[in-house]
């Protein structure tokens, strides 16, 4: 914002907020890869805390798709891009070991002391500005990942 109005620039600002799907690497370290990972391989399933925590995650293509129609606008404002449907960290393990077919299971892990209990975008001015919100929902988001998954592990 300093530099728009520094300068007079057009300038876009988007806010992104969790996002997941093909590509990610198998050792990012963040949620979604992480269970997949060891789902994928019979693991335990680690979640830190309790699991009651939330995170809105969002399918890359629907990022990319705010993203653009964001840059395609004259709208020089912060503009939050990304899913609002909350999943407690406990409901995502859960719902990616059924999606793997694993066996693994679920293990509690101390919560570091940053690790935010909600995190969960308000998309009203992109629903509004720019007639956008997210379109894949979040188990066919998973399936595809998933299949990514089995092939960077070589699972088959």
């Amino acid at each position: 914002m300093a530099y728009h109005r520094y300068h007079g620039l057009e300038t876009r600002i988007v806010r992104i907020f969790n996002t997941y799907g093909e590509r990610m690497r198998v050792d990012d370290g963040r949620a979604i890869p992480a269970f997949l990972s060891q789902a994928l391989r019979g693991e335990d399933v680690t979640i830190f805390g309790d699991g009651k925590q939330t995170r809105s995650v969002c399918y890359v293509s629907d990022l990319i798709d705010g993203i653009y129609k964001l840059m395609m606008s004259d709208y020089s404002m912060p503009m939050n891009i990304g899913n609002p449907n909350e999943v407690t960290m406990l409901d995502l393990a859960r719902e990616i070991i059924e999606l793997t077919k694993s066996r693994s299971s679920i293990v509690f892990q101390d919560l570091p002391q940053d690790d935010p209990k909600v995190r969960q975008p308000d998309i009203t001015k992109a629903k509004n500005i720019l007639h956008w919100e997210p379109k894949v929902n979040r188990t066919e988001g998973l399936q595809r990942t998933v299949e990514y998954f089995k092939t960077k592990l070589n699972i088959k």
